[in-house]
């Protein structure tokens, strides 16, 4: 087994067995670094538009949707709660309706709409494979999710991350080394492989706003790449970040923030997460720009006791969150460069 087919073997496993519990007590910044605590494994970030509002995925065995407000930090469980509401959509009629338990959020995207109301899709592992749909209700206070309907997945993929496209579909990453790929879903039609979006470790996964630019991280290659959507020749171009990219966000500048996690040696990571000693395994975030594929890294963290594994780094005003994984319960902030 190749180095890292083993690291992604281990990732999997701990990503579900490490937990950290810390009350507000603990809560602590670490020297210069604040944090939000809360969250538990903040896999995945998206802004809610026009509000003060930040989702987040925890990506655990019976994990949550959880909504973060940027003003004091406080997050609420949207879901799955002992009282959530459903409406059924008819594009989703293959789905066999909501399910809660066993509920492991990974990835998220979210489909700006009008009014306070917009579209949440979520990587969803656990009881069902799947995408599973929301719809968010923002226009006063926190948060409503309404689930909507899902798209499982088609037979032996393993999805990761998720973006909107134009119109009513969306396209996810199944994550795999040496050879993963993109798939598409379009309502009517289901799932289609996405023509040349073959590559190592395909992770995170945006759109351009007219659709015709795919945004990935290429975790298996320490870059991110540019894939073209509809259009022959495909076009796939690349820019090396020096890191195994987890998640990509669009900033408020136009540019791509890509997050993700780098170790020394293949012995590092097991280290950190097995017994504390973090030496060599460091979260980091490069902004790229889209156009020139040119990238700069913006944030090294090196792993501790209290963070672990950084995922996905989000411009929240004038800062940047960084969420991760293995059990920590906070996301770590930095100024936007």
């Amino acid at each position: 087994m190749s180095r890292r087919l083993t690291t992604v073997v281990f990732l999997a496993s701990v990503c579900v067995a490490v937990t950290a519990g810390s009350s507000d007590a603990q809560c602590l910044p670490d020297g210069d670094v604040p944090f939000i605590c809360g969250p538990v494994s903040p896999e995945d970030l998206v802004p809610v538009p026009d509000s003060p509002w930040v989702l987040a995925a925890g990506m655990e065995d019976d994990g949550y949707l959880y909504a973060i407000d940027a003003r004091d930090h406080q997050s609420t469980v949207l879901f799955p709660t002992a009282t959530y509401h459903s409406k059924p959509d008819a594009a989703f009629s293959s789905c066999g309706g909501p399910v809660t338990g066993g509920f492991q959020p990974h990835g998220l995207s979210l489909r700006s709409g009008s009014n306070g109301r917009h579209t949440l899709y979520v990587v969803r592992h656990g009881a069902r494979e799947a995408i599973e749909v929301f719809e968010v209700d923002a226009r006063s206070g926190t948060p409503s999710l309404t689930w909507t309907g899902c798209a499982a997945a088609p037979e032996g993929v393993r999805f990761n991350s998720v973006t909107a496209l134009p119109g009513q579909g969306f396209a996810a990453t199944h994550f795999a080394t040496p050879v993963g790929r993109l798939w598409e879903w379009q309502p009517g039609a289901g799932w289609s492989e996405v023509p040349g979006s073959e590559w190592n470790g395909p992770n995170g996964l945006v759109s351009s706003p007219d659709g015709q630019w795919l945004y990935i991280g290429g975790w298996g290659t320490n870059s991110l790449v540019r894939l073209s959507r509809g259009q022959t020749p495909v076009q796939q171009d690349s820019v090396d970040v020096g890191f195994q990219i987890d998640n990509v966000r669009w900033a408020p500048d136009g540019t791509l923030l890509a997050a993700g996690h780098f170790w020394d040696d293949d012995d590092a990571l097991g280290r950190c997460l097995g017994q504390g000693q973090c030496d060599g395994v460091t979260s980091r975030v490069a902004r790229v720009d889209p156009e020139r594929l040119t990238a700069e890294e913006i944030v090294r963290y090196p792993s501790n006791e209290h963070f672990l594994m950084g995922t996905v780094g989000l411009q929240v005003g004038d800062e940047i969150w960084l969420g991760g994984i293995a059990g920590a319960d906070r996301i770590a902030i930095f100024p936007a460069r």
